[in-house]
């Protein structure tokens, strides 16, 4: 029955989050913001509304003695693995996707230090919320440079669909859908771990992190077919950037985090390189290709069998 209600979680997220965000991009169209401002900010907080939700949710579990600690880091670190190497992965063999350098050495700049600098505050097992602070604290920072025009690249606004009461009605619906299927989701994960007696943590990685990365996919694949690529490379990028910064930082504010030892030392350094390994090839070969999709696709692939061989 748990696994049915994990199902029904993860589905409630993914319909919660597609009502968000085409309120948020209804509501976004006066405002004239640029294709990749859009995928790379609005899309990406809007895309990532089910692990901010899972991690608030988890948060206050601890608070009133439930640890899911591993449900929010596994999200986190399952979360970034699919967006960056399946959902963009799977783009790249789709459409030939590309980025000019600056934007590269910007915006993937951010990605790495905000990957560093989350291996340093868990590197004692713990992220407080003093260190929940900091990673709020530096998106906070990333999100404000963008909206002064620090970062946002010269084009023309994105024809967006508009709206006006209607929109903001939608948009409400789908934050109560995300909330409420949150709470399911983050409940029958801690119960299939303990009944199974495994780790929260590898099945929020490999289940959730995916399940939760299906916005991500059906915004980027829809980008590609409106020839707009730009809003599909933004939209996994700035989601990696909240997903590594956001959820695990609203958690431990709410109420410290345990990081597991093994995520620490495997999981984050794989994200590093499989981030390194992307950056490059946007970077040297001026974008990804088939060939260099398909690349990716068999880091990542190589990432979940090494996972699954720890059940």
């Amino acid at each position: 029955m748990d696994f049915l209600f994990l199902i029904a979680g993860i589905a409630g997220l993914w319909v919660g989050t597609e009502l968000t965000i085409g309120g948020a991009l209804a509501i976004a169209r006066r405002l004239q913001l640029s294709e990749f401002f859009v995928g790379l900010v609005i899309l990406s907080i809007g895309s990532d509304l089910p692990e901010l939700a899972v991690a608030v949710d988890a948060g206050i579990k601890g608070l009133i003695g439930q640890d899911a600690s591993g449900v929010v880091v596994g999200t986190s670190i399952g979360s970034v693995v699919a967006q960056i190497g399946f959902v963009l992965g799977l783009t790249g063999v789709i459409s030939y996707l590309t980025l000019p350098r600056s934007f590269v050495l910007k915006h993937g700049g951010v990605l790495v230090a905000a990957t560093v600098l989350l291996f340093l505050v868990a590197f004692d097992g713990t992220v407080t919320r003093l260190e929940g602070i900091i990673l709020i604290a530096m998106y906070a920072a990333y999100v404000i440079a963008l909206m002064n025009g620090e970062n946002v690249p010269e084009e023309e606004p994105g024809q967006l669909a508009g709206g006006g009461f209607r929109s903001w009605v939608v948009l409400m619906l789908g934050l109560g859908a995300v909330i409420l299927s949150s709470e399911i989701t983050v409940s029958s994960v801690v119960n299939i771990a303990h009944s199974l007696e495994i780790s929260e943590a590898l099945i929020s990685v490999l289940i959730i992190g995916l399940g939760t990365s299906l916005p991500e996919l059906s915004i980027s694949i829809s980008a590609i077919l409106k020839k707009k690529t730009q809003m599909s490379v933004g939209n996994i990028v700035g989601s990696n950037i909240l997903d590594t910064l956001l959820p695990i930082g609203i958690a431990a504010v709410i109420s410290s985090v345990a990081f597991e030892r093994h995520l620490l030392l495997f999981d984050l350094p794989y994200i590093l390189l499989l981030t390194l390994v992307v950056l490059g090839f946007f970077y040297k070969r001026r974008g990804v290709a088939r060939r260099e999709g398909l690349v990716i696709l068999a880091i990542y692939f190589i990432y979940v069998l090494v996972k699954l061989l720890q059940f």
